[in-house]
């Protein structure tokens, strides 16, 4: 097989065929690390300022120490490590749908996996994120009802491209009240897309937080020459969440 190619991993999964691929970047001489769900690209360690922003954003609205943190979606790992990079972070769960993803970092067949499921802190669940997040159960399945000081959501490609149907309903005003009841008072829900920042979605965070807003981050795109963009969006839960 070539030096400059090589597909580690290959599963069927509910979702689709997903896939893990390394590739030789031919300006820089890195690996690259990509996934691919079906036909359609779902990450690559090329581009991850906006998964590590997320964390960055979403956390740098809390005060105080001791923060317990959950996130939505494994990936490649770099929002989790961005939030284990944070001394404040005393826990992590990160709930991923797909069995397989989880084992390519228990395995170590991703750059961050071993660091991943190395650290004390961090806690990698197989599940439903958005059933879990709607279950009363909730986001821990060892501690039913666990509220968290942070949520950080890295799945969907934006609230108005999801990956499945039954997720459209977490970005509703119900589903984010519900949601919202897996934080503390004050604690922040904070939301990774690849569109352009919604001004419709923006309202709906706006019923159900105090404060919510998006943030465009930007970062150089090697492939097509130009700046791209994501957008973080995070939102503050009030402290009654009721009024």
């Amino acid at each position: 097989m070539s030096l400059r190619f090589e597909e580690i991993d290959w599963r069927p999964t509910p979702m689709g065929d997903i896939s893990l691929r390394r590739r030789r970047d031919p300006v820089s001489g890195d690996d690259v690390y990509e996934v691919k769900l079906g036909d359609e690209f779902l990450m690559s360690s090329l581009f991850t300022a906006g998964e590590i922003a997320l964390t960055e954003l979403g956390l740098a609205k809390l005060e105080g120490a001791e923060l317990d943190v959950a996130v939505g979606g494994l990936g490649l790992g770099y929002t989790a490590r961005a939030a284990l990079d944070d001394p404040r972070v005393r826990s992590l769960i990160v709930v991923d749908a797909l069995a397989e993803v989880i084992g390519w970092h228990e395995r170590g067949l991703v750059p961050l996996g071993a660091s991943l499921a190395s650290d004390a802190r961090c806690r990698l669940v197989h599940g439903d994120f958005f059933a879990m997040a709607l279950d009363p159960q909730g986001l821990d399945p060892r501690t039913p009802g666990r509220r968290f000081h942070a949520v950080l959501l890295d799945v969907d490609h934006s609230p108005r491209h999801v990956l499945h149907p039954r997720h459209a309903v977490l970005y509703q005003p119900a589903g984010l009240r519900t949601l919202a009841e897996r934080l503390h008072p004050d604690g922040v829900f904070a939301l990774w897309s690849n569109d352009a920042p919604d001004e419709e979605f923006n309202s709906v965070l706006a019923q159900v937080f105090e404060e919510s807003e998006a943030h465009v981050v930007e970062f150089d795109n090697p492939l097509q020459g130009q700046t791209a963009t994501n957008t973080v969006y995070v939102a503050r839960k009030p402290l009654n969440l009721n009024t």
